[in-house]
């Protein structure tokens, strides 16, 4: 069975993610580059959390795991958004709610996953 090529499908999502911001802030809709590279790095979790889905269900051998791509996909998420949030300006607290949200969502995956095995 031949190999799927999700490293340049990959690569083509996150240039059109950067196109995509580019737009946006030559529109002046971003107004900072900081909030241009958080936006991308967020967006490109959730392409990663998409990513872990297709390899969850037609794994390859010798390949990341679904729920390693999952995890790393997630934190990505997490850090865009905390980054994000601490450039508009918010409390930190709302940053502090974020990455206990995150933890806990992570660590209810990762109890499901061990309790269906």
């Amino acid at each position: 069975m031949p190999k799927k090529p999700l490293g340049l499908l990959s690569f083509g999502v996150f240039v059109v993610i950067i196109a995509i911001f580019l737009i946006a802030y030559g529109a002046r809709y971003i107004t900072r580059w900081d909030e241009f590279l958080s936006l991308v790095l967020a967006s490109y979790g959730i392409w990663t959390v998409i990513l872990a889905g297709i390899r969850a269900r037609a794994p390859e051998k010798y390949e990341r795991g679904a729920f390693s791509t999952f995890v790393w996909g997630f934190l990505f998420v997490v850090i865009g958004g905390i980054w994000y949030l601490n450039i508009r300006g918010l409390p930190w607290t709302f940053a502090l709610a974020l990455i206990l949200a995150g933890v806990g969502i992570l660590a209810v995956i990762s109890a499901l996953r061990m309790w269906r095995k």
